[in-house]
């Protein structure tokens, strides 16, 4: 198989169909059958990441579109380390990383997706959001932070806010799946290294003591809102290497599909020398 069909390949695999139900115990976290082996899906990523970022490149020149990538996981599934591993490579002028944390008083003060859409990126960029505004149909449900009806909502205003940026954003969303043995397996790391122990919360297990419940809202937020202007790939991620390789693949096939282009400029370059 050709790497152009291998891309594809991945992210039809990894598709969550629109309309479809959505069962995560049917998706194996430590699969690494569509990249390979560990130093091919490494050879791969580095080739997928330079390929990134030469596409970036056009994209900033063009100034017509933007890309939006979406993070999402439980805690220690990746989302910090996929930014590292894939777009590492990428300039800085065009690329914007936007960490979500709980909302600010300010935030509570607008609706839930006023913070999300000032952090949409500019035509010609790349923006990052590790975490996004499905916290609030995940966190807000899990932990009852708004009415039912009123979460019940949201889902059809996330689509209604992704289809309109659409217009001028591609839009694609990850959901980093990982085991809870190796989320404990994680935590448990961070506990004993000391130079990780600031990563580590007490709030992380009281999360994972709502496994099963943070499980059920993901697969809500999925079948609901994977849709033709944005849709949600379930990405295994397990294996470190294996997620950031599937995440690449499907980033480069998306701006491939893209096709930006550097403008033609306006003058005759024979008019002019440079002495």
């Amino acid at each position: 198989m050709s790497a152009f069909r291998r891309r594809r390949n991945i992210g039809r695999q990894l598709l969550v169909k629109p309309r479809s139900k959505v069962d995560l115990t049917a998706h194996d976290p430590a699969d690494t059958s569509l990249v390979g082996d560990k130093e091919s899906a490494k050879a791969q990523l580095k080739e997928d990441s330079e390929a990134i970022d030469a596409l970036q490149d056009k994209l900033f020149a063009e100034r017509r579109r933007a890309l939006l990538i979406i993070l999402q996981g439980t805690d220690t599934s990746g989302k910090d380390g996929t930014v590292r591993g894939v777009f590492r490579t990428m300039g800085p002028l065009g690329v914007a990383v936007t960490a979500f944390a709980a909302p600010s008083s300010e935030d509570l003060a607008h609706d839930f997706l006023w913070r999300v859409h000032k952090a949409c990126p500019q035509r010609g960029t790349i923006g990052i959001f590790n975490r996004s505004h499905y916290e609030d149909v995940l966190v807000g449900r899990v932990r009852s932070l708004a009415p039912p009806e009123v979460i019940e909502r949201r889902y059809d205003q996330i689509n209604a806010f992704e289809d309109l940026i659409s217009s001028s954003t591609r839009i694609v969303k990850f959901m980093l799946h990982i085991s809870k043995e190796e989320q404990r397996r994680r935590l448990q790391a961070r506990l004993d290294d000391p130079d990780k122990r600031w990563k580590f919360s007490p709030g992380d297990l009281e999360d994972r003591e709502h496994w099963d419940a943070y499980q059920h809202a993901y697969e809500m937020v999925l079948a609901r809102c994977s849709t033709r202007a944005a849709p949600w790939y379930v990405i295994p991620a397990d294996k470190k290497w294996a997620r950031n390789a599937a995440v690449a693949a499907i980033v480069r096939a998306t701006l491939e599909d893209m096709d930006p282009r550097y403008p033609a400029v306006d003058w005759d370059p024979a008019a002019f020398e440079v002495r």
